[in-house]
């Protein structure tokens, strides 16, 4: 079935957030991927906390406390790479597979777009580092309400932004999480499961669990 939207969470959905860390990894060591789940699972735990106090932050200030944290976590890691790193989560790679079903679903008549906890800068670099900003035709950023998914009013944006009803538009996300906040909130949602995690939230099921998002392509 072709939908009218298709609305795409950035980090680990469209953007590898293990590619920072791995692009440094001679120099961090054997720990380097252990550093960098650390990194993404604070990262999110302070989105979550923030959004619960009403103590907004941007993703960005979020990004770099939560890999101080992380630095800290793994003494193994040299400190002396945290400006490296953050460097190189603003050109993340995307996957392998985004570019060619971004196109598909553009040229099939559909409006894209990125709905992410990230910054609108952060967004934005990722974006033209990956040479999607030809195929996007919005991307929306938290920074507009001032919190995080998975708020109700984080999905509305979209809803509200295109006017479109939620059940028009499919939304796409790795984290499972955002995939419960977005059903509730009405949207056709499709879990992209990369990693192979075990089912939750059942109670908030997606429509469809996907390995990529290559089947999303027209005729895929």
């Amino acid at each position: 079935m072709q939908y009218a939207a298709y609305v795409f969470d950035a980090y680990g959905t469209l953007f590898d957030v293990h590619a920072a860390v791995r692009r440094h990894a001679d120099q961090i060591g054997p720990e380097g991927q252990l550093l960098s789940e650390i990194w993404r699972a604070k990262q999110l735990e302070y989105s979550w906390v923030r959004t619960l106090m009403g103590a907004y932050a941007d993703f960005w200030q979020l990004t770099e406390q939560a890999l101080d944290f992380a630095l800290r976590k793994v003494p193994s890691a040299d400190p002396g790479l945290k400006t490296k790193l953050l460097e190189a989560y603003w050109r993340l790679d995307c996957y392998p597979e985004v570019p060619a079903v971004l196109k598909g679903l553009k040229a099939s008549g559909a409006r894209l777009a990125i709905l992410s906890n990230g910054s609108q800068e952060m967004l934005q670099a990722a974006v033209k580092s990956a040479a999607l900003d030809q195929v996007l035709d919005d991307i929306y950023s938290v920074d507009t309400v001032r919190r995080f998914k998975t708020d109700p009013a984080v999905y509305d944006m979209v809803a509200t932004g295109w006017r479109l009803y939620p059940g028009a538009v499919s939304f796409q996300s790795s984290n499972r999480w955002d995939i419960a906040g977005a059903t509730k909130f009405g949207f056709r949602t499709v879990w992209i499961n990369r990693s192979n995690q075990p089912e939750e939230y059942r109670d908030f099921p997606p429509a469809l669990i996907l390995p990529t998002l290559e089947a999303l392509a027209p005729g895929g």
